[in-house]
């Protein structure tokens, strides 16, 4: 199911658990670029998704990871609980 969502650079979404994104993970791990029907075939393993809304979670997983290798997207910090900061 589409809707439509407030983050202005992906307008329309669907929501994906966790068991749906770690089916997507194994079934990229699965059907390579090369693999044909790739879209159709990691809907079907993650189910509930169309090829559409599967390729454009890839789409968007692309474009974090290439935010997070240039540097766009900060290090989080973390408190070292050793020192009891």
């Amino acid at each position: 199911m589409l809707r439509h969502d407030s983050n202005k650079s992906h307008p329309f979404t669907s929501r994906w658990t966790v068991q749906e994104n770690k089916a997507f993970e194994r079934a990229l791990a699965v059907y390579d670029k090369d693999t044909p029907n790739r879209w159709c075939n990691i809907a079907r393993a993650v189910g509930g998704k169309t090829p559409e809304e599967v390729r454009r979670h890839y789409d968007r997983l692309v474009e974090d990871i290439r935010r997070i290798e240039s540097g766009q997207v900060p290090f989080p910090i973390y408190r070292n609980l050793q020192d009891g900061a």
